[in-house]
Order: C-alpha cells, then structure tokens, then sequence
C-alpha cells in the first residue's frame, strides 16, 4: 500500500543515516476507503493529492513541536516534507481520526520510500508562521486559517528516493 508519512527535515536526515524511520505515533495517511467514500467522484490520483495534504498539514504540527523543543537542539528547518513510501507491513485504517489516516505497526526502510516531497527555501517564512497558528486555524480563526492558506499554497518539490541522501545534505 502506498503511504504518505509527515515527517520534518531532521528526520529526513535520521531516516538517511539510520536507513529505517518509524513515523511519529505510527500515524500515516493513505487512500483509504473513507477517503473514496468522502471524495466519490475522484480518481486516484486526486485522491493520493488529497492524502499527501494531509500529511503536509501533519508535517506542520511536526514542525512545531520541533520549534518547541528548539532550545535544545539546532534551529528547526521550516519545511513541510512527506514521503511517499510502498509499505508492505502492517497498515491499520483508522476513520476514527479522519478519512485519510492509518496506523502503521513497524519502521518504514529506505527501501520502501518511492519519494519525497519537500517544500522549497522559498516556502520557509509562509511555513514558520503556519508552525506559529496551526491550532488556531483548526480552532477556526480566520487569520490563523489565512496564514495556513499561504503555506499550503506552496507546492512541494518532488524528489526519487535515490536523491534523498543528497538532498539532505544540503537541506
């Protein structure tokens, strides 16, 4: 099954040296049932674009709580990333959370990312605000639901797996 996992740059950067990255609280997003049911009239590709948002939109909640614990480490990268991995281990829907989200039971390999997806440099000032009022947006301010808007208007930069290695050493 095709999985789209939020991470952050620095895990990206795990995810090279160690080869294996388990995504944060196991969560993922994919085209499930729920989200065919939601969106009936799209194809699968549509539907693959609806669930890799959503896990940009992940991303940003990744990204804060980085700039949370900031202090203790280098400063964040703010950049929304995704990767695209073709997972063959145990993947558990789960509507209960939304539409698009699954539960994967073990670590994603290198082996299993198909690519990743990263916001560029010029993305980073929009992003770094968004970190700042996710919460507020999904509470439904609309300055804060603006801000959002902004970032997600950026569109991820596609990269193959056999770049990522590259790829992170510049980031």
């Amino acid at each position: 099954m095709r999985i789209y996992i939020p991470v952050t740059v620095r895990m990206l950067h795990q995810l090279v040296a160690e080869g294996e990255l388990f995504p944060v609280a196991g969560r993922a997003f994919a085209v499930t049932p729920a989200l065919r049911e939601a969106f009936r009239s799209g194809d699968d590709e549509e539907l693959a674009e609806i669930a890799m948002r959503d896990a940009a939109r992940a991303s940003l909640r990744l990204l804060a709580a980085e700039a949370e614990a900031e202090a203790e480490a280098a400063p964040v990268t703010f950049r929304r990333a995704v990767l695209a991995a073709d997972f063959d281990g145990e993947v558990r829907l789960r509507p209960d959370l939304d539409d698009a989200v699954v539960s994967v039971g073990s670590a994603v390999t290198m082996k299993n990312v198909a690519s990743a997806h990263i916001d560029l440099a010029e993305a980073e000032k929009a992003v770094a605000q968004a970190v700042d009022v996710i919460d507020q947006a999904d509470l439904g301010d609309t300055e804060a639901e603006f801000l959002l808007g902004e970032a997600e208007d950026h569109e991820l930069a596609w990269y193959a797996a056999q770049e990522l290695r590259f790829l992170v050493e510049l980031l």
